[in-house]
């Protein structure tokens, strides 16, 4: 009897890739997402772009006061 539970145990844990079980496990785990609605969608990418733009800008303005310092202590 226990060597039945072994073999059984050895069959579920032998690696190797099986393309039927991995599509099924993948269309379950969709199956659970929470997909956002269409306002909330555009506010947030609305957000994130707009975080983008600002850091940008900020890194811009900072590199350019940087630059402008080296040009001063460091005339060409």
């Amino acid at each position: 009897m226990a060597k039945k539970d072994e073999t059984q145990v050895v069959k579920e844990t032998t690696p190797g890739f099986d393309p039927k079980s991995f599509f099924k496990e993948t269309k379950e785990e969709l199956e659970k997402v929470v997909w956002p609605s269409r306002q909330q969608l555009i506010s947030e990418s609305f957000a994130v772009v707009l975080m983008v733009i600002l850091s940008a800008s900020l890194i811009y303005l900072v590199d350019n006061f940087f630059s402008w310092v080296a040009v001063q202590v460091f005339p060409v």
